[in-house]
């Protein structure tokens, strides 16, 4: 009798795992053939029986075994509601559940239209593990975009891993794919097993929505209470984070690798809290303003520092939890300090539990190797002509800005995105419908991605890695810009830690590379960076890059940083740099924190804090960074001597600096240099200091402008110029 409403065919491809639409036969079905009649269906592989428990029904009911690999069903009355399966197992235990397969969709039309559209802004809040209740029953909705999926279920520990049990509702018009399994916890480990439109078994794969995931190399997803954390209210803060998009505020960024920043005995990591009450403080007394985290989000492998990502919406568990990071955020955020994180959107590795060939295909990916496989890398490129992969990174970078309060973003490897024929010779490369080398589409997609961010999210930034002659990377989009906030100044890094490396004596040759970049210098909000990538891979410390004996490397590298932090632009450094780290960085270790009592290396330290509190406190240091009035030459041109001297303005007229960098061991005595105004000048800050380790070269006292007229103005004055040293000078108010 019970063969005339499930055919042979559908009964084998349920109990074989192979029914791509479980809904249309297990759960309750009112019978069109016979009123007042239902049927309901069980699929329990490892159920010896099971009996129906029903309001409208006075006892327990055993269902019928439909098939021996565990299909169950029974006919019931059509009012048949609130009903739930005991299930009996072969070991006698006894254990009582709701059907999966009684409860709605988690995902409505709405939804649906939004993600094919590429338009849901909060696709965070329905796919993934949703910690939820339905119909009055507590549990997790599961919800996955796979289109080209033949079946997708959701496996864990709760079903033995068993993918024929909780397979999932496909929603045709934007595939995904969602089911509700009730009793399910906070902690529950769980993948989605996926035959694709082939038949083909897939590798088991992460959730690429999980908000949390095993400690690698394990590779499950793990459900986890995104909601449950709670947020202080800090006033101050809320006012404070606006300065991030001012041009005129002062922005010192501090970039971190939390695995090797500071280690524990044994080489073990620091929390995430334990780096919040460590490295907050640290960074708080040198005077940054902001912390920069390489990536933080889930990554496999260790070696690639976070930058081949798997998990854009989980912070990676090798510190703790998603609540110890929030955590780490908060404190920050309480000592003022905003965070930054590095975010990959340019590629994502091939790791079989991860994006690439999702469902069978290439849906995160381009299909065409030419367009969709960084070779350099060994990775896989997003294709960001598909609407939905654009909503999910885009979903990506307002969760961090959302849900964990970051301040900003730095997109990585921008360069590679916007030209198809990056690090790929000719044949190696599709061109543009224009038959041009620019990848259209995802310069579509920065431009998007950077509207949403300041139009939700007014109050972060993002910054872009971009080492090519691009334009208008940081103008607005509707300028033609890519709409970014910030842009790194890569030209001036490689030039000047280039002329840096130079022996003195042969500066002079090369004297173009510290001013040339002037040219430039106000046709973008310019970061001025020295990164992780700068002391890494046989390219030296910062430290070892200067030439000299021991001295002269750090007279040098005190010099440098005194001009670095008096040249107009925001500042970063990497970890490390902040005391003259010998060694180039190993992310397998701590940095050498022993060197602190160095004085030489306390000396670079206390120099970097002296040019944080400076920077904040001078406005002239920051007034107008991206504009040309906030900076003018006084000698650009004095080669000969290797000496560079400028003058920063603040808004204010009498308000500025003058800085003179010389760049060999020799001092000058008498130099002569213009100024502006009559006036008295002290000295503000001098690299060659005896407290920085210097020879201790000064001008004591005030030094006073003469109407001699040099360097094209009224009024000059005549200084001692310490060796290998920049110094600042400040005119005294009358």
């Amino acid at each position: 009798m019970t063969v005339r409403f499930l055919s042979d065919e559908d009964i084998t491809n349920i109990v074989n795992g192979r029914c791509d639409d479980p809904f249309a036969f297990l759960g309750f079905h009112k019978l069109e053939n016979k009123k007042k009649t239902a049927v309901i269906r069980a699929f329990q592989p490892y159920a010896q029986s099971i009996d129906l428990i029903a309001k409208n029904m006075p006892l327990e009911v055993p269902m019928e075994r439909l098939h021996q690999d565990g299909l169950f069903e029974i006919f019931v009355p059509d009012d048949t509601t609130d009903y739930k399966f005991l299930i009996t197992d072969f070991d006698g235990k006894e254990t009582l559940i709701d059907d999966v397969y009684s409860f709605p969709p988690t995902i409505g039309e709405f939804d649906n239209y939004l993600l094919r559209e590429g338009n849901h802004l909060e696709l965070y809040k329905k796919m993934g593990a949703q910690l939820t209740s339905l119909n009055g029953v507590e549990g997790v909705s599961f919800a996955l975009w796979a289109p080209d999926a033949y079946r997708v279920s959701v496996v864990g520990d709760f079903n033995r891993w068993d993918g024929r049990i909780n397979v999932m509702r496909k929603h045709p018009t934007s595939g995904i794919w969602d089911i509700f399994i009730p009793k399910l916890e906070e902690g529950t480990l769980y993948k989605f097993e996926i035959i694709s439109r082939d038949g083909r078994l897939q590798p088991l794969k992460s959730d690429p929505y999980g908000f949390y995931q095993e400690l690698r190399p394990l590779t499950a997803s793990i459900v986890y209470d995104k909601n449950k954390y709670k947020w202080g209210i800090n006033k101050k803060w809320e006012t404070d984070k606006k300065s991030i998009n001012s041009n005129s505020a002062p922005i010192s960024i501090y970039e971190v690798h939390l695995g090797s920043w500071k280690r524990k005995d044994g080489n073990q990591y620091l929390t995430y809290r334990e780096l919040a009450h460590d490295l907050i403080p640290y960074a708080k007394w040198m005077g940054f303003t902001h912390i920069e985290l390489m990536p933080i989000m889930e990554y496999p492998f260790d070696g690639s520092w976070g930058y081949q990502t798997t998990g854009m919406f989980a912070p990676t568990s090798r510190f703790g939890t998603p609540d110890d990071f929030k955590y780490f955020v908060e404190q920050a955020h309480n000592a003022g300090l905003g965070v930054i994180l590095d975010w990959v959107a340019a590629h994502f590795p091939k790791d079989c539990h991860g994006l690439a060939c999702f469902d069978g295909c290439c849906l995160y990916e381009y299909a065409d190797d030419r367009k969709g496989e960084h070779k350099d890398w060994g990775t896989k490129i997003y294709d960001y002509g598909r609407n939905e992969v654009v909503n999910f990174l885009i979903a990506s970078a307002t969760y961090w800005l959302d849900e964990f309060k970051v301040d900003g973003l730095r997109f990585d490897a921008v360069a590679s995105m916007l030209y198809l024929d990056y690090s790929r010779n000719a044949g190696e490369w599709i061109p543009n419908i224009y038959g041009g080398r620019e990848n259209l589409e995802a310069i579509a997609f920065l431009q998007k991605v950077n509207k949403v961010m300041y139009n939700k999210f007014p109050y972060t930034a993002s910054f872009a890695e971009e080492s090519t002659g691009w334009g208008n990377v940081s103008k607005p989009i509707e300028m033609g810009g890519l709409g970014f906030g910030y842009k790194w100044n890569m030209g001036w890094m490689h030039d000047v830690l280039d002329y840096m490396s130079k022996e003195p004596i042969y500066r002079k040759y090369h004297h173009y590379q510290m001013t040339h970049c002037i040219m430039y210098a106000f046709t973008e909000n310019f970061v001025l960076s020295i990164s992780h990538d700068e002391v890494v891979h046989c390219k030296s410390s910062l430290l070892n890059k200067m030439p000299g004996d021991k001295w002269q490397k750090f007279a040098n590298l005190r010099a440098f940083y005194g001009y670095m932090w008096t040249f107009p632009g925001r500042k970063l450094i990497f970890q490390g740099d902040e005391f003259a780290q010998y060694n180039e960085w190993n992310e397998n270790q701590s940095l050498d924190w022993h060197l602190t009592n160095d004085p030489y290396n306390k000396a670079i330290q206390k120099l970097i804090r002296r040019l944080n509190e400076l920077y904040k406190t001078e406005h002239a240091l920051y007034d107008n960074n991206s504009h040309p009035s906030c900076f003018e030459w006084i000698n650009y041109n004095d080669a000969e001597n290797s000496v560079f001297s400028f003058i920063r303005h603040a808004d204010k007229k009498d308000d500025y600096l003058v800085i003179i960098s010389n760049m060999t061991p020799i001092i000058r005595e008498n130099y002569r240099l213009g100024v502006p105004y009559d006036a008295e000048f002290t000295e503000l800050l001098n690299t060659d200091d005896f407290e920085y380790m210097g020879s201790g070269v000064k001008n004591e006292g005030v030094v006073k402008a003469e109407p001699i007229r040099w360097d094209d103005k009224d009024f000059s004055i005549s200084i001692t110029v310490p060796p290998l040293s920049t110094i600042i000078l400040k005119p005294k108010k009358k």
